[in-house]
């Protein structure tokens, strides 16, 4: 079985990934598999730039397929803030409490049609060899004035999802993956994934 490493400690990005590419029949495995493996630090300005970086640094380091994302919340009220600082948004430690409830704080005034907002995600997947293959996926909603909902992670309880009328919190997992900017990004990448394994021995 084909191995793919994903490039992150968080459990729940993880166990999303895991879902989404299960049709692939891959091994997927994360960084906790890998003690020692140093912090990459994400000071790319885009989210793209972040994705190839770990990306790649992953497949040298591994000397397996490696597969990153970065992704994060724009606000249009905030000028597409937090964006790239999203997981650090309240500050250092990253904080999911602490980054919704400075959310809330700043868009406390601010009426509904204003708070349209969407999640960006970048995926990048690098192989050893140094091919390098990205995708991008958004999902556009609004941010509400309360959480709603006990799933997913992040800003998720914050993030209302016109489509289904819930919050990504509220979606059933298997719901989300197909709609969420992660899952729209995982599926523009699965054909090319497909291919890059194929020429793996």
């Amino acid at each position: 079985m084909k191995r793919i490493v994903v490039a992150t400690t968080n459990q729940g990005k993880l166990k999303e990934i895991e879902e989404i590419l299960a049709p692939l029949g891959l091994s997927v495995t994360s960084l906790a598999a890998y003690p020692g493996f140093p912090e990459i630090e994400e000071d790319g300005a885009t989210f793209k730039e972040n994705a190839v970086k770990k990306a790649q640094f992953t497949a040298t380091f591994t000397g397996e397929i490696a597969l990153a994302d970065d992704s994060g919340l724009e606000v249009d009220y905030l000028g597409g803030a937090p964006g790239v600082r999203s997981a650090r948004f309240a500050g250092e430690p990253k904080n999911d409490a602490a980054n919704n409830a400075k959310l809330l704080r700043l868009l406390a005034s601010v009426p509904w049609e204003k708070r349209t907002a969407r999640f960006r995600c970048v995926i990048a997947v690098a192989t050893p060899n140094g091919e390098v293959a990205t995708a991008e996926g958004t999902a556009e909603g609004y941010i509400l004035t309360a959480p709603r909902g006990t799933g997913g992670f992040g800003y998720d309880p914050l993030f209302y999802f016109p489509e289904y009328g819930k919050t990504f919190a509220e979606l059933p997992p298997e719901v989300k993956n197909q709609v969420s900017h992660r899952g729209r990004a995982l599926a523009k990448l699965k054909e090319v994934l497909a291919t890059l394994l194929a020429g793996e021995k």
